[in-house]
């Protein structure tokens, strides 16, 4: 699924009882994290509920995977992860995540606290992207190579 097909998908749902549902199924396609995998060095700081973003880096970029406690939270994650899904550690930082969030409508129908906590799951995520950055501006200073 890519951002666009999101934003479509949003969009064509009528009202946010079934934008809300449809959160809900998508939160609903994650794997549950199991209990060593909620520790607190993956806890995304700021969020009502419990989150967990895992990074893993390699050649090809970072991925990520996401849990919560929450059905609801677990939905905006799964929204999150696509929108940074396949994306090298500059192309997550260059994203304007808030655009694509009111392409979506999410900004103006959620919360203030899952906004808050939505925005926390960004800045970490691209908190990572930036200490992979580092690390390969470092290891390309010491190899002379380009790629991680």
């Amino acid at each position: 699924m890519s951002i666009e097909s999101l934003i479509d998908d949003f969009s064509f749902l009528d009202g946010w009882e079934d934008r809300y549902k449809y959160l809900i199924e998508l939160g609903g396609q994650l794997p549950r994290f199991s209990d060593e995998q909620k520790k607190d060095e993956w806890k995304v700081p700021g969020c009502q509920s419990q989150v967990w973003i895992i990074p893993h880096y390699s050649e090809n970029g970072i991925s990520f995977e996401g849990d919560s406690d929450a059905i609801i939270v677990r939905g905006i994650i799964a929204v999150v992860l696509e929108i940074f899904k396949d994306k090298s550690a500059q192309e997550i930082l260059d994203i304007d995540v808030e655009e694509i969030f009111d392409k979506m409508g999410l900004r103006e129908h959620i919360t203030p606290n899952r906004r808050s906590g939505m925005l926390s799951m960004v800045d970490k995520i691209k908190y990572y992207a930036a200490q992979a950055l580092k690390g390969q501006n470092e290891y390309s200073r010491i190899s002379g190579k380009k790629d991680f």
